[in-house]
């Protein structure tokens, strides 16, 4: 039986936001200037600002992220969802989405947006199952990204 948890950003497992960022990331795409400033200080550059990073752990080891950037008092990007290759598949998106959003709201955040790409199906059906919305954009925060999705929290 494995158990889990979430809990806030520790700075003793920052290494972690990176590795299993960049992990996937590295997969499909390349790390671009905007994955560099999040991963070089995400004290700073997403804490620091308003924001919150959250951390899986399953059974004590840290095998998922997901974070809240903040763009404005009440609009947030979900960002840097990352799950380890060897828990994919077990649930784990929905267990960071669902505290994600919950976070969120808790938080007063409106509405969430975020980038992403379609050809990570199973990412857009996970967005899409939370009732993420596709929505025009002309610019994007990752040259990666080809879709924009928000979500209204009432």
């Amino acid at each position: 039986m494995y158990s889990y948890e979430i809990r806030d950003f520790d700075p003793k497992d920052r290494e972690a936001f990176e590795k299993l960022n960049t992990e996937w990331i590295t997969k499909y795409f390349c790390i671009e200037p905007n994955d560099r400033k999040a991963f070089e200080d995400p004290e700073k550059n997403i804490i620091g600002k308003g924001g919150r990073i959250f951390y899986l752990y399953w059974d004590n080891e840290v095998l998922g992220t997901v974070s809240l950037v903040k763009a404005d008092a009440h609009l947030y990007e979900l960002s840097k969802m990352a799950v380890s290759a060897k828990l994919q598949g077990r649930g784990a998106g929905n267990l960071l989405m669902q505290h994600a959003i919950k976070e969120a709201r808790k938080m007063g955040i409106r509405k969430l947006f975020l980038i992403g790409n379609r050809k990570l199906e199973a990412s857009i059906h996970l967005y899409r199952k939370y009732g993420f919305c596709e929505v025009p954009s002309e610019t994007h925060t990752y040259e990666r990204g080809d879709i924009k999705m928000e979500l209204d929290l009432p």
